[in-house]
Protein backbone atom coordinates (compact mmCIF):
# COMPACT_ATOMS: atom_id res chain seq x y z
CA UNK A 1 0.00 0.00 0.00
CA UNK A 2 1.40 3.47 -0.68
CA UNK A 3 0.24 6.10 1.48
CA UNK A 4 -1.49 8.67 0.87
CA UNK A 5 -1.64 12.34 2.39
CA UNK A 6 -4.09 12.78 5.56
CA UNK A 7 -7.06 14.74 3.94
CA UNK A 8 -8.03 18.18 4.56
CA UNK A 9 -11.33 17.49 6.74
CA UNK A 10 -13.56 20.61 7.34
CA UNK A 11 -16.40 20.50 10.17
CA UNK A 12 -19.90 20.72 9.49
CA UNK A 13 -22.02 21.64 11.63
CA UNK A 14 -25.53 22.65 13.51
CA UNK A 15 -25.92 25.33 16.14
CA UNK A 16 -24.22 24.18 19.25
CA UNK A 17 -22.53 21.42 17.73
CA UNK A 18 -18.73 20.81 18.03
CA UNK A 19 -15.66 19.47 16.03
CA UNK A 20 -12.38 19.88 17.81
CA UNK A 21 -8.67 18.60 16.62
CA UNK A 22 -6.89 17.90 19.89
CA UNK A 23 -2.45 18.38 19.89
CA UNK A 24 -3.25 14.27 19.80
CA UNK A 25 -4.62 14.26 16.90
CA UNK A 26 -8.19 13.32 17.99
CA UNK A 27 -10.94 14.88 16.38
CA UNK A 28 -14.02 15.27 18.53
CA UNK A 29 -17.80 15.09 17.00
CA UNK A 30 -20.65 16.45 19.51
CA UNK A 31 -23.69 17.52 19.30
CA UNK A 32 -25.85 19.66 22.60
CA UNK A 33 -28.83 17.32 24.12
CA UNK A 34 -31.92 18.51 22.71
CA UNK A 35 -35.65 17.97 22.03
CA UNK A 36 -36.93 15.90 19.20
CA UNK A 37 -37.89 17.73 15.70
CA UNK A 38 -34.41 19.71 15.40
CA UNK A 39 -31.69 18.32 13.86
CA UNK A 40 -28.37 18.24 14.94
CA UNK A 41 -25.40 17.21 13.31
CA UNK A 42 -21.28 17.22 13.96
CA UNK A 43 -19.47 16.21 10.91
CA UNK A 44 -16.02 16.43 9.39
CA UNK A 45 -15.87 15.48 5.63
CA UNK A 46 -13.80 16.53 2.18
CA UNK A 47 -16.10 17.06 -0.64
CA UNK A 48 -18.56 19.57 0.15
CA UNK A 49 -17.11 22.19 -2.18
CA UNK A 50 -16.74 19.79 -4.85
CA UNK A 51 -19.10 18.58 -7.67
CA UNK A 52 -19.76 15.11 -7.36
CA UNK A 53 -17.88 13.84 -10.02
CA UNK A 54 -14.79 15.92 -8.67
CA UNK A 55 -15.03 14.14 -5.47
CA UNK A 56 -11.36 12.40 -4.61
CA UNK A 57 -11.49 8.98 -3.87
CA UNK A 58 -11.51 6.16 -6.29
CA UNK A 59 -10.87 2.05 -5.53
CA UNK A 60 -8.68 0.49 -5.04
CA UNK A 61 -8.52 2.56 -1.61
CA UNK A 62 -7.42 1.57 2.05
CA UNK A 63 -8.88 3.35 4.71
CA UNK A 64 -8.12 2.96 8.16
CA UNK A 65 -9.13 4.79 12.12
CA UNK A 66 -9.54 4.00 15.55
CA UNK A 67 -12.82 5.46 17.19
CA UNK A 68 -14.91 5.41 20.09
CA UNK A 69 -18.71 7.01 20.92
CA UNK A 70 -20.18 8.34 23.88
CA UNK A 71 -22.77 5.43 24.82
CA UNK A 72 -23.74 2.32 23.00
CA UNK A 73 -26.60 3.86 21.26
CA UNK A 74 -26.86 7.17 20.03
CA UNK A 75 -30.14 8.21 19.29
CA UNK A 76 -29.94 8.42 15.57
CA UNK A 77 -27.15 7.97 13.50
CA UNK A 78 -23.00 8.19 14.03
CA UNK A 79 -20.37 6.82 11.67
CA UNK A 80 -17.63 7.16 8.78
CA UNK A 81 -16.73 5.99 5.57
CA UNK A 82 -16.53 6.96 2.04
CA UNK A 83 -19.96 7.92 -0.01
CA UNK A 84 -21.29 10.01 -3.13
CA UNK A 85 -23.24 12.27 -0.75
CA UNK A 86 -26.80 11.33 -2.25
CA UNK A 87 -29.14 13.70 -0.91
CA UNK A 88 -27.33 17.03 -2.28
CA UNK A 89 -23.98 18.54 -3.12
CA UNK A 90 -22.10 21.66 -3.58
CA UNK A 91 -21.59 23.03 -7.03
CA UNK A 92 -19.23 25.90 -5.83
CA UNK A 93 -16.21 26.00 -3.58
CA UNK A 94 -17.13 27.03 0.26
CA UNK A 95 -21.19 27.38 -1.12
CA UNK A 96 -23.71 24.69 0.22
CA UNK A 97 -26.20 24.69 -2.22
CA UNK A 98 -28.55 21.20 -2.85
CA UNK A 99 -28.93 19.34 -6.60
CA UNK A 100 -30.54 16.37 -7.66
CA UNK A 101 -30.40 13.45 -5.77
CA UNK A 102 -28.41 10.47 -6.79
CA UNK A 103 -28.45 7.04 -6.23
CA UNK A 104 -26.57 5.85 -3.27
CA UNK A 105 -22.97 4.56 -3.47
CA UNK A 106 -21.43 3.90 -0.65
CA UNK A 107 -18.71 1.93 1.83
CA UNK A 108 -18.91 2.57 5.46
CA UNK A 109 -19.76 1.22 8.91
CA UNK A 110 -22.51 3.12 10.44
CA UNK A 111 -24.28 2.89 13.14
CA UNK A 112 -28.22 3.49 13.31
CA UNK A 113 -30.51 3.84 16.60
CA UNK A 114 -33.19 1.63 16.67
CA UNK A 115 -35.80 3.94 15.04
CA UNK A 116 -34.14 3.85 11.68
CA UNK A 117 -34.47 1.18 8.62
CA UNK A 118 -31.85 1.63 6.46
CA UNK A 119 -32.10 -1.18 3.97
CA UNK A 120 -33.98 -1.99 0.84
CA UNK A 121 -33.65 -5.75 1.40
CA UNK A 122 -35.42 -7.90 3.49
CA UNK A 123 -32.61 -10.33 4.43
CA UNK A 124 -30.10 -7.83 5.59
CA UNK A 125 -29.78 -5.56 9.03
CA UNK A 126 -31.50 -2.50 9.04
CA UNK A 127 -30.21 -0.98 12.24
CA UNK A 128 -27.46 -1.48 14.82
CA UNK A 129 -23.72 -1.72 14.09
CA UNK A 130 -23.11 -2.21 10.82
CA UNK A 131 -20.45 -2.67 8.09
CA UNK A 132 -22.32 -1.79 4.31
CA UNK A 133 -21.63 -1.45 0.89
CA UNK A 134 -24.19 0.08 -1.75
CA UNK A 135 -24.12 0.31 -5.27
CA UNK A 136 -26.17 1.92 -7.58
CA UNK A 137 -25.71 3.50 -11.45
CA UNK A 138 -24.76 6.74 -11.86
CA UNK A 139 -27.72 8.25 -13.44
CA UNK A 140 -28.03 10.83 -15.16
CA UNK A 141 -29.63 14.11 -13.93
CA UNK A 142 -32.70 14.19 -15.92
CA UNK A 143 -33.16 10.62 -15.15
CA UNK A 144 -32.85 11.63 -11.66
CA UNK A 145 -35.47 14.61 -11.98
CA UNK A 146 -37.52 11.99 -13.81
CA UNK A 147 -37.44 9.45 -11.08
CA UNK A 148 -38.91 12.11 -8.41
CA UNK A 149 -42.02 11.79 -9.79
CA UNK A 150 -42.47 8.77 -7.55
CA UNK A 151 -42.02 11.21 -4.32
CA UNK A 152 -45.36 11.91 -3.63
CA UNK A 153 -46.88 8.50 -3.50
CA UNK A 154 -44.10 7.07 -1.43
CA UNK A 155 -46.60 8.42 1.49
CA UNK A 156 -48.74 5.84 0.65
CA UNK A 157 -47.73 2.33 1.70
CA UNK A 158 -49.08 0.25 -1.06
CA UNK A 159 -47.45 2.95 -3.87
CA UNK A 160 -44.47 2.77 -1.44
CA UNK A 161 -43.56 -0.83 -1.53
CA UNK A 162 -44.19 -1.30 -5.03
CA UNK A 163 -41.28 1.41 -5.14
CA UNK A 164 -38.78 -0.32 -2.94
CA UNK A 165 -39.34 -3.40 -4.59
CA UNK A 166 -38.10 -1.34 -7.88
CA UNK A 167 -35.40 -0.12 -5.83
CA UNK A 168 -33.85 -3.55 -5.17
CA UNK A 169 -33.50 -3.74 -9.44
CA UNK A 170 -31.22 -1.33 -9.15
CA UNK A 171 -29.38 -0.67 -5.69
CA UNK A 172 -27.47 -3.65 -5.26
CA UNK A 173 -26.34 -3.59 -1.30
CA UNK A 174 -24.68 -5.83 1.48
CA UNK A 175 -24.41 -5.74 5.34
CA UNK A 176 -23.65 -7.20 8.39
CA UNK A 177 -24.09 -6.19 12.19
CA UNK A 178 -20.86 -5.70 14.31
CA UNK A 179 -20.23 -7.54 17.94
CA UNK A 180 -18.43 -4.34 19.18
CA UNK A 181 -19.08 -2.04 22.37
CA UNK A 182 -18.78 1.13 20.41
CA UNK A 183 -17.21 3.17 23.75
CA UNK A 184 -13.95 1.24 23.41
CA UNK A 185 -11.39 2.26 21.02
CA UNK A 186 -11.40 0.11 18.07
CA UNK A 187 -9.55 -0.02 14.49
CA UNK A 188 -12.07 -0.27 11.43
CA UNK A 189 -10.37 -0.57 8.64
CA UNK A 190 -12.43 -0.56 4.98
CA UNK A 191 -10.72 -2.03 1.96
CA UNK A 192 -12.47 -0.73 -1.33
CA UNK A 193 -11.65 -2.62 -4.84
CA UNK A 194 -13.42 -2.39 -7.79
CA UNK A 195 -14.58 -6.06 -7.30
CA UNK A 196 -15.23 -6.01 -3.86
CA UNK A 197 -14.90 -4.44 -0.27
CA UNK A 198 -13.69 -5.99 3.21
CA UNK A 199 -14.18 -4.51 6.25
CA UNK A 200 -12.09 -5.32 9.72
CA UNK A 201 -12.50 -4.38 13.15
CA UNK A 202 -9.64 -4.81 15.02
CA UNK A 203 -7.73 -6.63 12.41
CA UNK A 204 -10.28 -9.11 12.20
CA UNK A 205 -12.39 -9.44 8.77
CA UNK A 206 -16.21 -8.63 10.05
CA UNK A 207 -17.36 -8.94 5.92
CA UNK A 208 -16.07 -9.31 2.79
CA UNK A 209 -18.92 -8.37 -0.38
CA UNK A 210 -19.03 -8.74 -3.98
CA UNK A 211 -20.46 -4.96 -3.92
CA UNK A 212 -18.44 -2.36 -4.30
CA UNK A 213 -19.39 0.93 -4.91
CA UNK A 214 -18.86 3.55 -7.89
CA UNK A 215 -16.38 5.82 -7.46
CA UNK A 216 -15.53 8.97 -7.19
CA UNK A 217 -16.47 9.03 -3.31
CA UNK A 218 -15.84 11.31 -0.44
CA UNK A 219 -14.84 10.39 2.56
CA UNK A 220 -17.34 11.58 6.04
CA UNK A 221 -17.61 10.86 9.56
CA UNK A 222 -20.04 12.55 11.37
CA UNK A 223 -22.40 11.94 14.07
CA UNK A 224 -26.61 13.26 14.07
CA UNK A 225 -29.53 12.91 15.62
CA UNK A 226 -31.50 11.87 12.23
CA UNK A 227 -33.63 8.84 12.09
CA UNK A 228 -35.22 7.51 8.29
CA UNK A 229 -37.42 3.98 7.79
CA UNK A 230 -38.38 2.75 5.11
CA UNK A 231 -39.09 -0.83 6.24
CA UNK A 232 -40.99 -3.88 4.79
CA UNK A 233 -44.56 -2.70 5.23
CA UNK A 234 -44.20 0.86 3.32
CA UNK A 235 -44.52 3.16 6.08
CA UNK A 236 -42.08 5.16 5.58
CA UNK A 237 -40.73 7.19 8.46
CA UNK A 238 -37.60 10.20 9.45
CA UNK A 239 -37.66 13.29 11.60
CA UNK A 240 -35.32 14.14 14.07
CA UNK A 241 -34.82 12.45 17.58
CA UNK A 242 -34.56 13.67 21.20
CA UNK A 243 -31.01 12.60 22.81
CA UNK A 244 -31.35 13.78 26.24
CA UNK A 245 -27.63 14.13 26.78
CA UNK A 246 -25.31 15.30 24.72
CA UNK A 247 -23.37 12.49 21.97
CA UNK A 248 -20.16 12.81 20.79
CA UNK A 249 -17.69 10.04 19.06
CA UNK A 250 -14.08 10.24 18.56
CA UNK A 251 -11.72 9.46 15.93
CA UNK A 252 -7.83 9.18 15.52
CA UNK A 253 -5.68 7.85 13.26
CA UNK A 254 -6.85 8.93 9.91
CA UNK A 255 -5.32 7.01 7.35
CA UNK A 256 -5.89 6.40 3.62
CA UNK A 257 -3.39 4.61 1.54
CA UNK A 258 -3.61 3.54 -2.53
CA UNK A 259 -3.75 -0.33 -3.30
CA UNK A 260 -2.20 -1.54 -6.22
CA UNK A 261 -4.39 -1.93 -9.46
CA UNK A 262 -5.26 -5.58 -10.20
Amino acid sequence: MDPLPVPKLKPDLTRGSLATLAEQGIWHLEIPAGSKGRYRLAQIEDYKSLRRRDYPWQAPLHLSLRARASSVEIPGTWGFGLWNDPYGMSLFPDIRLFSLPALPNAAWFFFASPHNYLSFRDDLPAHGALAAAFRSPHWSGLQTALSAHALPFLVFPPSARFYRRLAQRFIQEDSTNLAVDPRLWHTYEITWKTDGVAYQVDGIIVLETKVSPLGPLGLVIWVDNQYAAFPTDGRIAWGALENPIPAWIEVTDIRLASLPIA
